[in-house]
């Protein structure tokens, strides 16, 4: 099983924190087709969130194809074919991630231009 992470102090809301590591778990093949995951209340439990918050991460996962609930045989990890991400795709993802890291550095207390150093230097090590 994939070890998935809510931080409360993100701006990011908790539901999305858990359908953007699964999907993520799910698109890069840490997570194999017909692998059961938690029950909802398991893994609410675990994190320490509301049924409904797992519920609704688990609905949008099912929605868009991810998973599929079996009822009382639990939800497993839709037998798919993932296909490499649209360009469309790759945008919003590095948005939403520069989204979630600037409201870090903001409660960091850090300057964008400190930050942008940061990434700089990270980025000329790798």
């Amino acid at each position: 099983m994939i070890v998935v992470e809510v931080d409360a102090r993100s701006p990011v809301p908790p539901f999305e924190q858990l359908r953007a590591q699964l999907a993520g778990a799910i698109g890069a093949g840490r997570l194999a087709p017909g692998e059961r995951l938690p029950t909802l209340r398991q893994l609410a439990a675990d994190l320490g969130l509301a049924p409904n918050t797992v519920g609704r991460a688990y609905r949008e996962l099912e929605q868009v194809g991810l998973i599929v609930a079996r009822g009382r045989h639990g939800t497993v990890v839709a037998d798919i074919e993932v296909a490499p991400p649209t360009a469309a795709e790759q945008r919003r993802g590095v948005h939403d991630a520069a989204r979630r890291y600037l409201a870090e550095v903001a409660r960091l207390g850090v300057s964008p231009a400190e930050a942008r150093h940061a990434v700089e230097r990270l980025a000329a090590d790798t």
